[in-house]
């Protein structure tokens, strides 16, 4: 059983990946639905400590500035990557989420890639390239133990 957050920039493909987990069976969990983050991007901590000590076999996935409180309770932390030009490409194309398709916003990406991505990449415990077919990085996160 194991508890995994995977973690990365917009674009990176952490919803595409949790997708196709959940279709293997897995239990996922996108913070990016269903009221998991607070006004101001934090997470619900009550609503997320709640989750770690009822389910021990979990992939979590989000970015939000508070999620390193709870790195100690995840097995693994997943930096999922790819190149800015990648998360630009593919934000402004994506259909299942509106954030990056202004000019504004993908300026804030930019700006995230270069501030926070080498935050979250301190914080993980392995980095998986982005760019990989999802059956490909959801083989990876079932091999972590």
């Amino acid at each position: 059983m194991t508890r995994i957050l995977v973690t990365g920039m917009s674009g990176a493909g952490k919803s595409t990946l949790l997708a196709e987990l959940a279709r293997r069976g897995r239990l996922t969990v996108d913070t990016n639905d269903d009221g998991w983050e607070l006004p101001g991007g934090l997470w619900d901590e009550r609503r997320m400590s709640d989750l770690l000590e009822r389910c021990d076999d979990v992939v979590v996935s989000g970015t939000v500035e508070n999620q390193g409180r709870f790195y100690d309770r995840f097995d693994h932390v997943v930096l999922l990557s790819a190149p800015v030009n990648v998360l630009i490409e593919r934000v402004a194309t994506r259909t299942n989420n509106p954030y990056g398709r202004t000019a504004e916003q993908q300026t804030e990406i930019r700006r995230y890639a270069t501030e926070v991505e080498p935050l979250l990449r301190r914080g993980a415990t392995i980095e998986l390239d982005g760019r990989h077919g999802v059956e490909e990085l959801a083989d990876a996160i079932e091999a972590l133990e």
